[in-house]
């Protein structure tokens, strides 16, 4: 029994810890979610402040903090990410991007072209091999090689 006594007694660190801890995580990750967490250790401190049991300052944090994340998060990342660049990067925007098959591409290897000028080691999962010439479309990256379909519609040729 005194040891649950020193702990009610000292809550008010954990809690201060608690809210330091989420605060440098949300610092960190910038997703709101630990921002969250950390008002809801905010009103478990009130609560203990005032004189509430830990079994309820513990309710009233995870009330707090679920209800911010459920109702205060969703659109503070919607104003968060409205001027966003919404153009893909990097892997992302070569999926989807035709070309042409500069070598036979087939389950093991091969090479293409693609129309943003890059050459890429190629091969195909459909189980079909491409012939030099043939269009095709990056279905996905996979490591350092392009996983290509044969293209249905015609591109126009590369130069």
């Amino acid at each position: 029994m005194e040891l649950i006594q020193t702990i009610e007694q000292w809550a008010w660190i954990g809690w201060i810890v608690l809210i330091l801890v989420f605060l440098v995580i949300e610092m960190l990750t910038l997703d709101f979610t630990f921002l969250m967490l950390g008002v809801g250790g905010l009103a478990g401190l009130g609560a203990d402040l005032l004189g509430a049991p830990l079994w309820l300052q513990v309710v009233i944090a995870a009330a707090v903090a679920a209800v911010l994340l459920l109702a205060l998060r969703p659109p503070l990342l919607r104003r968060l990410r409205r001027g966003e660049d919404p153009t893909k990067s990097n892997v992302d925007a070569l999926i989807e991007q035709s070309g042409r098959v500069l070598s036979t591409v087939t389950n093991h290897g091969g090479q293409v072209k693609l129309v943003n000028g890059d050459t890429w080691t190629a091969r195909t999962d459909v189980g079909v091999d491409l012939e030099p010439g043939a269009s095709i479309i990056v279905a996905r990256i996979d490591g350092a090689t392009a996983v290509v379909r044969p293209a249905i519609r015609t591109e126009e040729p590369l130069a």
